[in-house]
């Protein structure tokens, strides 16, 4: 069994008036928030897919497909929970998670300290292990015309000895 393995995902979703806008399990005020069958937080679906295939266990649509009534307004924060679940099972345990949100609007740099430290408390790492950057697409795109957000994950899994 490899000691280290590497994981990225990235998830991305529009931008949708009467929905709240949750980024990494933390609550943003804005006037719009993620269109998805469950809360659509697409930091925490990128963090998952990238822990997910760090594990070569899949993606997060086969662990919780839309299709299922069971996600539909779900917290995020859940899929972690049994992600994490999923890698300990596997033997491994993160090492550390970078992620880079890519969002116009709203501005993301005020929330970063406490995604980082949500992320650190559902992951169980210190929160000197989670990099939380917040870029903009200058412009470019769907998402530099401010009608979505999306998130790059990173994660260095280790396996427990």
């Amino acid at each position: 069994m490899t000691e280290l393995r590497v994981g990225s995902g990235f998830d991305a979703h529009k931008l949708a008036p009467g929905r709240r806008l949750v980024l990494g399990g933390v609550e943003i005020p804005f006037d719009l928030g993620l269109e998805g069958h469950s809360d659509g937080d697409c930091l925490l679906h990128a963090v998952c897919d990238a822990m997910l295939g760090a594990v070569a266990a899949g993606d997060l649509g086969g662990h919780f497909p839309s299709s299922d009534p069971r996600w539909k307004n779900a917290a995020s924060i859940v899929f972690l929970e049994e992600v994490v679940r999923v890698v300990r099972r596997k033997g491994y345990a993160l090492e550390n998670l970078d992620v880079t949100l890519i969002a116009e609007r709203p501005v993301i740099a005020p929330h970063v300290q406490p995604i980082r430290e949500a992320l650190s408390r559902a992951l169980g790492v210190p929160v000197d292990c989670i990099s939380v950057k917040a870029k903009t697409a200058d412009g470019l795109g769907a998402i530099g015309a401010g009608q979505g957000i999306a998130a790059q994950a990173a994660v260095l899994l280790r396996r427990k000895g």
